[in-house]
């Protein structure tokens, strides 16, 4: 796939276990609803839980993209499940950066490295989950399905932004 000048919009999570498919879902509706609006620069990609396959190889990649949104759940004290927010790389937590579970946020090394050592723009866009089940209960709780649309409107502004 050409990376070159495309902006990359990556669903992070697990939709079988609860809010921890909202990525997923995200890209979903995007792809039905916003398909033709997101034009050949933009593409929107489900990447489950191997998200840091994607990033490496974009590390590594002669051509890199214009910019990636990252997209994913969070709980955040402090915050109402659904709501959703922007967070600045610095603001994920210390133990997070080489976390491999599956329930947690993505590795954030890489795009750490991909925005001190490349020109590629990055953000990532969370919603705050209410539920994040230990064990396989597909279903994202209605606080967070909700906020999809809230979600899809900032991704297509950032594009915009971006283009």
């Amino acid at each position: 796939m050409e990376l070159e000048g495309r902006i990359f919009v990556l669903g992070c999570g697990n939709p079988l276990f609860g809010d921890d498919g909202f990525g997923p879902a995200t890209i979903e509706h995007l792809k039905t609803h916003y398909g033709s609006s997101l034009g050949g620069r933009v593409v929107a990609l489900d990447m489950g839980t191997a998200v840091r396959d994607f990033l490496f190889d974009v590390l590594l990649s002669p051509s890199r993209p214009r910019g990636i949104i990252i997209v994913d759940c969070v709980r955040d004290e402090g915050r109402t499940p659904g709501e959703v927010f922007e967070i600045d790389l610095e603001e994920i937590s210390p133990e997070k950066v080489s976390d491999f579970s599956l329930h947690q946020f993505p590795t954030t090394n890489l795009l750490m490295e991909l925005r001190s050592y490349t020109d590629v723009e990055i953000k990532v866009f969370v919603v705050q989950a209410r539920c994040i089940p230990q064990e396989v209960s597909p279903g994202l709780t209605p606080e967070v399905e909700g906020a999809i649309f809230k979600m899809c409107e900032k991704i297509l502004k950032q594009c915009e932004v971006w283009l």
